[in-house]
């Protein structure tokens, strides 16, 4: 079988495990079914609670990790296995092919694929959280950051950039109720930032 075929399934069968669905059905919930619906680290943190929100990101982001790793183990392509394992959170079979946004699966893929860039997306990611407050913001500038951060730390490696092209693309896609709600200021920012911006108000008081 070809072996980019062969990566990118490997990637997908790897990405697709649907850990936040699975979080809430072990509380007994569908966690489709609560707040915005979606599988992924920010929903479960607000429906079921941070002690089942943080597994769910680990294993969300060791997705990636594991289908890049595999891939290289066995001499396939890893970043097209990274772009299968990013797929199939997204658009994951056991769920309807309704899956997460995809930035934590994301975060696993370019560590493994594009480790500097990986690195620097995430300083990005977590700036731009702190300041605002918003995790889709967060998201959102993360995934726009993510193609120029390859150009800059991988000048002239097509495979990189194209991973992270597609890749940025997908969850700009996946955000896009949440661009909606933004520009009619219903966004919820997230609880930890506004628990620690409370404490913060209450001591200088």
């Amino acid at each position: 079988m070809n072996p980019a075929l062969v990566s990118l399934l490997l990637g997908f069968a790897a990405g697709s495990l649907p850990a936040g669905y699975l979080a809430g059905r072990i509380r007994g919930i569908d966690i489709r079914r609560h707040g915005s619906g979606n599988i992924g680290f920010t929903n479960v943190y607000r429906t079921v609670g941070p002690g089942w929100a943080v597994p769910v990101l680990v294993v969300d982001v060791l997705k990636g990790l594991l289908a890049v790793w595999l891939a290289a183990r066995w001499g396939l392509v890893p970043a097209l296995a990274g772009l299968g394992a990013i797929l199939g959170h997204v658009f994951t079979p056991w769920l309807r092919f309704r899956g997460g946004k995809g930035v934590a699966t994301t975060i696993g893929v370019l560590i493994a694929v594009s480790p500097l860039a990986g690195l620097a997306g995430i300083g990005v990611y977590l700036v731009i959280l702190l300041t605002t407050g918003y995790i889709s913001v967060a998201s959102l500038l993360f995934a726009a950051a993510i193609s120029p951060l390859s150009i800059g730390f991988y000048p002239g490696d097509t495979a990189r950039l194209v991973l992270a092209a597609v890749t940025g693309v997908l969850i700009i896609l996946r955000h896009t109720g949440n661009i909606g709600r933004l520009m009619r200021n219903e966004e919820p920012r997230f609880g930890l930032w506004l628990k620690l911006l409370r404490r913060d108000r209450g001591g200088k008081r």
